[in-house]
């Protein structure tokens, strides 16, 4: 029986799940979904823990920039490799040593909070690692997903992800960490992220093992492993570079990163501050409409079939999702800048559910691992650029004009992609609101022997 198989009793047990709890018939992935929401929890806890216990060291902006910059650049560092180690190792054991190396680093830092001879040093050096695990962790749980779950489930599936991430990452747990902190101190905030990550690695230890989707030995090639990663690595950037849809789908999130991100991080609070006269609760208050917006994206895209024109409607609605943001440039009542980021959060997160179902469903199992680190890649390594730019473009055509570039051009570039890249050719030729066995001759078809020999 396949790791995607349920049993009969479990089907029995589960007839109610419908819509988009429909993968929770399965007991191996309500176990993976487990780990997620722990992790996601202790995400959302160790953020506001980490600024306050900054601020118990009478650190300032200054340390927490460090300490936070750690974090990135392990994450940036880690990501291309993290893809390659997906593709060669089965993932389950990947989640479960980065799990437990996060759990112990995170333990020592609580253990010297607690004991009050904690560092930013030490912080900074705990945020490199987990930045270093995330890198590893993504892809190799979006290369996982798919030998948990059926095909016609990993819609529902990242739709459920998606509203959970903004639910339990941005809300549950910060709201959490605000009260442990309030009755406590920052190290017992930490301290419960630590049985948090525990909880987690709990149910990764009770899912049965997961064989990897590709025959490493019968591949042949260089038995020296610094050369096979690295051709791995080469084998992925080359799939990518000759798939037109996954390229033109990268180029352009990649430029609607660096256009969009800079404002809605850097320059919202300003706007918020200067222009609407609004404070910290506002900003808290349209922070929240941004990620109630993305689960309600996510949810509803989860509650339905792939698009018949996925790559079409998935590009379009980010770039439509941009628009908004004009209105935020010009608004002067943080109600209107909350309704705008609302529509932008909808809009943004209902075509991730596509997007991470079309990786699963199109990208050969082999190079899973390896495309979803490129995705992760591209997706981070122009954030930091578009914030550095954002202050100083905005000194000089000023905050109005600042958004109005960032509502304007992704849906421009949105356009230019869809007929440049001829995406609503390559969707007809490759529908995915069909059954597994249908998409899995397809997909044979469509990545021959020389692109991705694993595929064969």
């Amino acid at each position: 029986m396949s790791d995607t198989a349920t049993t009969a009793p479990e089907r029995g047990a589960a007839r109610w799940l419908r819509g988009p709890l429909r993968p929770f018939r399965s007991a191996q992935y309500r176990l993976l979904n487990g780990s997620v929401i722990f992790a996601l929890m202790a995400g959302g806890v160790w953020l506001v823990a980490l600024v306050w216990q900054v601020i118990a060291m009478d650190g300032g902006a200054a340390e927490l920039s460090i300490v936070s910059t750690a974090g990135a650049v392990g994450m940036i560092a880690a990501s291309l490799f993290g893809g390659v180690f997906a593709d060669r190792i089965p993932q389950r054991r990947i989640l479960l040593a980065v799990t437990g190396v996060r759990t112990a680093a995170i333990a020592v830092v609580a253990t010297l909070a607690l004991t009050g001879v904690l560092t930013p040093w030490h912080l900074a050096v705990v945020s490199l690692v987990i930045g270093i695990g995330n890198g590893f962790t993504f892809p190799a749980y979006s290369a996982l997903l798919p030998s948990v779950v059926p095909a016609e489930d990993l819609m529902a599936v990242n739709g459920v992800e998606g509203t959970m991430r903004p639910t339990l990452m941005q809300a549950a747990g910060p709201a959490f960490a605000s009260m442990l902190i309030a009755a406590s101190s920052p190290a017992v905030a930490i301290a419960v992220v630590t049985v948090l990550e525990i909880a987690g690695i709990a149910c990764l230890l009770a899912m049965r093992p997961i064989p990897l989707r590709r025959d490493i030995q019968g591949e042949g090639g260089t038995t020296n492993p610094v050369s096979a990663v690295f051709g791995d690595l080469r084998e992925g950037v080359r799939y990518m570079v000759r798939t037109p849809w996954l390229l033109s789908t990268l180029l352009f999130a990649s430029v609607m990163i660096l256009v969009i991100m800079g404002p809605i991080e850097v320059l919202m609070p300003f706007l918020i501050k200067d222009r609407a006269g609004g404070g910290p609760a506002d900003h808290a208050l349209v922070l929240a409409a941004f990620g109630i917006g993305g689960a309600v994206g996510s949810l509803g895209m989860a509650s339905i079939k792939m698009p018949r024109r996925y790559l079409t409607a998935m590009i379009v609605m980010w770039g439509v999702a941009c628009l908004p943001l004009i209105v935020v440039g010009f608004a002067r009542q943080v109600w209107l800048i909350a309704a705008a980021v609302f529509v932008v959060g909808i809009l943004f997160s209902a075509p991730m559910v596509i997007w991470g179902t079309l990786l699963q469903r199109r990208v050969p199992p082999a190079l899973l691992g390896r495309v979803s680190s490129l995705d992760f890649f591209v997706s981070l390594v122009l954030m930091p650029v578009s914030m550095a730019l954002a202050a100083p473009i905005s000194a000089v055509i000023g905050l109005g004009a600042t958004f109005l570039v960032a509502g304007v051009v992704p849906p421009v570039l949105a356009v230019i992609a869809v007929v440049a890249a001829r995406l609503p050719r390559d969707e007809a030729a490759n529908p995915l609101d069909v059954e597994e066995t249908e998409t899995e001759a397809t997909v044979s078809t469509v990545y021959p022997q020389e692109v991705c020999p694993q595929a064969a």
